[in-house]
Order: C-alpha cells, then structure tokens, then sequence
C-alpha cells in the first residue's frame, strides 16, 4: 500500500510523505536535546577541566596533594563509605517490607522514606543543629558524656545519612512490587526459612536495582553540599568535605585550585554515571 497521503486543493495535488515529516522532527528533537546536553552538560564539563589545568600541571597536581585536600577527600570518602552501607541495609528492609507485606503505617512509612526529597537540605542541617547543637535539646547529655555531634564527623555523617536515606529504599520497592511473592511464596511452600528465602529468592531478583540505587547514594553522598555545610563548621583539615573545601578556595580567589579539586569530584561523577549506566543495562539485559 502506498505509504502517501494525496489532498485534493485547487486543481492540483498536494502529497504529503508522512515518513518523511516523522524524520525531519525526529532529527529537530534530536538536535535540540544535543544542543541543550552540550549548553548545559559538555560546555561546563570543559570549562571546569580548562580552568582546573589554566595554569599548569604541576599546580593542578598540588591543588589536589594539599593537605586540606587530602583530608576533605578522606573525609568524604569515609562519610560515602558509612552513610551508603547504612542507607543500603535500611532500603533492603524497608523495600522489602513494604513490598511484600501488608500492615498498619505502611503509608506511614513510605512519606517517611521521601521526606528527605521534601525537605531542603539546609533545613535537614538546622534540625541537626537545633537538636546536638551547644544550645540543642540534647545538648547537657552530650556535654555530659563530652560526645560532640555538630561541628564534627558525626554531624556530617548523620546530615548524608539523612539527605541519601531515600534513595536505595526507593529503587527497590517498585521493583519489588512488580516482582510479587509468588516465588517467595513457592521457597517457604518448600520448607525454607525467612532468611533463606531473602538470601537466596529475593536478593538475586533485585541485585542489579540494588546495585543502581548504591550508585545514587553514593553520588548524593560524595556530592552533599547544603546539609553538611551546616553541621561541618568549615574547619579546615578537619569538617570539610569536597564540595566545602571547593567553596573555600573560590571564596579566596584561588580559583585554579578550586576547579582542580571540582575536576576530582567531576570525575568521580563521571565514574558513577558509567557505572549507573552498566547496571542499567544488566538489568534490562535481565528481564
């Protein structure tokens, strides 16, 4: 059948090739979508990397080996290293729980889980100061025990603990539910316990869903700026993540050795959405 469309107008014929107009706006998406990638992604890519190398290697090399540097880097490393591992347990219980169990507060449960989404993460780091702070509600116990929760790595890890809470948790339940409990069902039918059944039926269905979600946890994590800023205190060499000890260096006009250790959190960034993009692939590959 002719793939043409004729109109009849004015004593003359008007053909129309519908496969021809799908392909002219196919390619106009196309080019607007790549010219807003390269305006709003590849062009600030470039200037990060430009502007971090502008004066040379060897100070781009002694941006990222100073010793503020290196304690901002072992310290973000370590808050992703707590905070992810925690967020993971937490999102596997509660995916799990809410997917495969009815109970009352499930609701409940679920506005708790995206209430990090709602909340501004400055907010997030004055509800951490207001309670652990030197005039906060647990502020006489803490003084007491002299445990020092704001203005420390503790504060800093609770402030990521909560902005990165959702994101595991929030991969694997729509997962889950879509999963069932037929085969979890089936594994208990034939004597296996609780635990079994996790480990070995429900774990390997969502491992590459599990994987994705620890990829954005650890993305936000290394990348928090509002809430740790708050709770760090900005102590030089000791409370400053990446993201702060990049502030600073803009602040005092050093602004090559700013971009140069932006340029690490940059790929590291990198790193994470190449890693992203294989376990979605796996996981498609899967089903």
């Amino acid at each position: 059948m002719d793939n043409r469309i004729t109109l009849i107008t004015t004593g003359h014929n008007k053909v129309i090739q519908p496969a021809v107009k799908t392909r002219m706006v196919r390619w106009c998406l196309i080019g607007i979508a790549v010219f807003f990638l390269c305006l709003f992604l590849v062009l600030p890519l470039l200037c990060v990397f430009s502007e971090a190398l502008s004066k040379g290697w060897d100070l781009y090399v002694a941006a990222l080996t100073d010793a503020d540097a290196l304690s901002a880097i072992r310290l973000t490393l370590l808050t992703a290293c707590i905070a992810v591992p925690i967020n993971a347990i937490f999102g596997l219980a509660a995916s799990w729980t809410i997917a495969k169990f009815e109970f009352r507060g499930k609701n409940i449960l679920l506005t708790l889980i995206d209430l990090p989404f709602a909340v501004s993460p400055v907010i997030a780091g004055l509800l951490f100061v207001l309670l652990f702070g030197s005039e906060g509600w647990f502020a006489p116990w803490l003084d007491a025990h002299d445990i020092k929760i704001v203005f420390a790595v503790p504060g800093i890890v609770l402030a990521t603990l909560f902005v990165t809470l959702p994101f595991v948790a929030r991969e694997l339940i729509p997962l889950l539910q879509a999963q069932g409990k037929e085969e979890e069902e089936a594994a208990r039918s034939l004597g296996a316990r609780g635990w079994q059944t996790f480990f070995r039926v429900t774990l390997p269905n969502c491992k590459w869903g599990l994987l994705y979600g620890l990829i954005l946890c650890n993305a936000r994590a290394m990348g928090e700026f509002g809430a740790v800023s708050v709770v760090s205190g900005h102590i030089r060499g000791m409370t400053n993540t990446i993201p702060l000890h990049v502030e600073i260096l803009y602040n005092e006009y050093n602004f090559a050795a700013a971009f140069a250790v932006a340029s690490l959190l940059t790929v590291l960034a990198l790193v994470t959405l190449v890693v992203k993009s294989v376990a979605e692939w796996k996981s498609k590959e899967k089903k």
